[in-house]
């Protein structure tokens, strides 16, 4: 399939809108919106615990720190959590709010527990699918980091946020739009 589709603000709003259907709308919901407005990998998003979004005062917090075990390349990181994301990820933690924090986050209906990072891939690509979009579980991921570059942020800067050792990796994942092009020249 080649790389992962960079969603458009109306996708990601269709996105959004049919993630937070059913019965697990909210933890659906709440899955994609770390993927596209925080670029959580998949694995780290099935990797995290309540404790880990939950902090003392119940509400979300604002960085959620990932130890070595939780995330690619054996590297502890921050994922910083936007205004937007903290509402969404909040109005979640209200409904799993009687949950002890040693429990997965992101849990299986099925089992209670993590998801696996296949299983949450494939809810991620269904949910892309029913919202009429053909891609990869990625996308939420190469939509952040496109979004970041549009809004002018510096590649180093868009590099931490992804967690990518490689900034050569970082500059991969982000597409450059014939609009952004004509601004650049435009700026001499």
């Amino acid at each position: 399939m080649g790389k992962a589709k960079v969603l458009t603000k109306d996708e990601i709003k269709r996105v959004m809108r049919i993630a937070d259907t059913g019965k697990n709308g909210l933890r659906d919901k709440a899955a994609m919106a770390l993927s596209i407005f925080a670029g959580a990998r998949i694995g780290e998003i099935a990797a995290l615990k309540i404790s880990d979004v939950r902090g003392i005062d119940g509400r979300a917090v604002e960085v959620i720190n990932l130890s070595k075990h939780q995330t690619k390349g054996n590297r502890s990181r921050r994922v910083f959590i936007s205004d937007e994301l903290r509402k969404i990820l909040n109005q979640y933690l209200a409904q799993i709010s009687q949950l002890d924090d040693s429990k997965a986050f992101i849990r299986s209906s099925r089992t209670c527990n993590h998801f696996s990072n296949i299983s949450l891939s494939f809810r991620f690509k269904a949910i892309y699918a029913q919202a009429g979009i053909r891609t990869s579980s990625h996308s939420g991921r190469r939509t952040f980091a496109t979004r970041l570059n549009a809004a002018g942020i510096g590649m180093a800067t868009i590099q931490q946020a992804m967690g990518h050792a490689n900034i050569a990796t970082t500059a991969g994942y982000c597409w450059v739009s014939d609009e952004q092009l004509a601004n650049a020249v435009n700026v001499i």
